[in-house]
Formats: structure tokens, C-alpha cells, sequence
């Protein structure tokens, strides 16, 4: 049961790993970016009706990476030309994605909120390929930071940017190519929910989980490898919550009951924000222009 429960916990984090690499680079920039929920939603989306009109993966993988770069190219006209606050401006293109995906849907498909159902050969069975990748987000990141000159810049934008205007560098584009490499990062966590461990898409199929990637992001303290280990905790909560529902642990022999237990992953997250949401400190130049 510990191993099942682990290797579930693990597939379970990989979106979130996917999305909070992508929103570290966003923060790290000096951009709050709530807008992973929608990365997730359009990846999934994008790579799903990718493969049921063309039957081909690597279309697939490349529409979805297309698709979450316009969204980040939205996302960076509203919070960079625009000067929009960036966390209105987040949440409103996640709630104008929730909405378009539905009427994309009902005119391609004729289904209202989802794509057809895909075959066993159209779909990513093996997780290991979605792990690898993962790891290598998180080792990437980790060395685009230390070792690169746009990583260092990227990291000048989000703490001095004052330090970069001074040097000639054009700050809102340093921060343009973060947005931009992070959506292409939280693509693959979309992919990964309907190719992987789904078999196409299904209505608000991310089901939060760029919120719940966010929170991860700030229990990690906008760092890669802590990111990652809290993405991962969650996942094992997420996996737990569903061991549990097939436990009998009422007095009649009846599981507890599913909308309590479901509760479990977003109940450790408030947890985790209450308890380390006050100790973090945040990029200096967030949400700032």
C-alpha cells in the first residue's frame, strides 16, 4: 500500500510541478501569476483536440506549448503594456479561458465542455516520460538560475529592477521571456492531465490545481527543489484522500464520506499557506512596475 500510495502521489504532483515551474519563473520576474490555472486548463484542452483531429503526438504537444505562449503573451499585455494589477489580471484570464474552452468545444466537437474520448494508442500511458521532464524542469530552473545571464536577469527583475534599468537592460522584456518560458513549462502539466492521465478533456479538468501549484510555489519559498518537494506533498495528500474513500472507517463498516474526504489536499494547503505564508518573503519587485 505505501508504494502504490507514493508512485500515486507522484503522478498526482506532476502537474503541479509543471505549473509551479512555470509560475516560479513568472514570480521570480517580478510577476504574480495567478493565471496557471489557465495554462493547465489550455494545455490539457489544446493537446486533447489536437490528438482527436490529428492523431498526432507531436502536434499535439506542440499546439498546447503554442497555445499557453498566446495566453502568456495575453497575460504579459495586460500586466506589462497595459499595467493592469496582475492578479486581477490572472484570475480574469482564467475565468475568460473556463469560458471560451465550453464554446470551442460545442463548435468543434459538438460536445459542450469536452473533446471526444481518445484510444489507448492516443494517449501517454507510461507517467515515467512526464517524471523525467519534470525533473528536468526542476533541475533546468535551478541551473537557468545560477548559470545563465537571462536567468540572472530574470532573477534582478523580480528583486532590483532599478539594477537592470541602470545597466541598459529593458526590464519588461526580461520579464515578457519569463511569462513566456513558464507558460511553455506549465503546458506540459496541461498535456500531461489529458494525455496522460486522462483520456481527453473534460470541463475545468485542472480542478484548481494551479492554485494549489501557486501555494507550493510559496511554501517553497520561490526556490525549484522546495517547490518541487511541496508539489509533491500534495500530491501524496491528494493520493491519500483517495485510499481513503475505500477504507471503511465508519461504525457501520462505511468509508468517511467522500466530499470530507476530497476536502483533504486543499485542507493541507491552507494549512501549509497558514503556517508559511507568513515566514516567506516574496520576489521585492512583485506586482510592482
Amino acid at each position: 500500500m505505501n508504494q502504490e500510495w507514493i508512485y500515486s502521489g507522484i503522478r498526482l504532483s506532476l502537474p503541479l510541478i509543471f505549473a509551479s515551474m512555470g509560475g516560479l519563473l513568472s514570480e521570480r520576474a517580478g510577476v504574480a501569476n495567478i493565471a496557471l490555472e489557465s495554462y493547465l486548463l489550455v494545455g490539457s484542452f489544446t493537446a486533447a483536440a489536437t490528438m482527436a483531429l490529428s492523431h498526432s503526438l507531436a502536434l499535439s504537444f506542440g499546439a498546447a506549448v503554442f497555445a499557453c505562449v498566446l495566453v502568456g503573451l495575453l497575460f504579459c499585455f495586460f500586466t506589462l503594456v497595459a499595467k493592469a494589477d496582475q492578479i486581477i489580471s490572472g484570475m480574469a484570464i482564467n475565468l475568460f479561458v473556463m469560458g471560451l474552452i465550453p464554446v470551442v468545444c460545442k463548435t468543434v466537437f459538438g460536445l459542450s465542455g469536452q473533446t471526444p474520448s481518445l484510444s489507448m494508442n492516443e494517449r501517454i500511458l507510461d507517467p515515467s516520460i512526464f517524471i523525467i521532464l519534470a525533473l528536468f524542469a526542476v533541475a533546468g530552473i535551478s541551473l537557468f538560475f545560477s548559470r545563465t545571464v537571462l536567468g540572472l536577469r530574470v532573477w534582478a527583475a523580480g528583486e532590483n529592477p532599478e539594477s537592470l534599468r541602470t545597466q541598459g537592460v529593458n526590464v519588461n522584456r526580461t520579464r515578457m521571456k519569463a511569462i513566456l518560458l513558464g507558460a511553455a513549462i506549465a503546458s506540459l502539466g496541461g498535456i500531461y492531465l489529458s494525455l496522460g492521465a486522462g483520456s481527453g478533456y473534460t470541463r475545468n479538468m485542472s480542478a484548481g490545481r494551479g492554485y494549489i501549484a501557486l501555494a507550493a510555489l510559496i511554501f517553497g519559498r520561490w526556490k525549484p527543489m522546495w517547490t518541487m518537494a511541496g508539489c509533491l506533498l500534495f500530491g501524496l495528500a491528494d493520493a491519500l484522500q483517495i485510499i481513503i474513500q475505500t477504507i471503511p472507517m465508519m461504525e457501520n463498516g462505511d468509508p468517511l464520506p467522500t466530499q470530507f474526504v476530497q476536502a483533504l489536499p486543499y485542507v493541507v494547503t491552507l494549512i501549509l499557506l497558514a503556517g508559511f505564508v507568513g515566514k516567506v518573503r516574496a520576489p521585492s519587485a512583485i506586482n510592482k512596475a
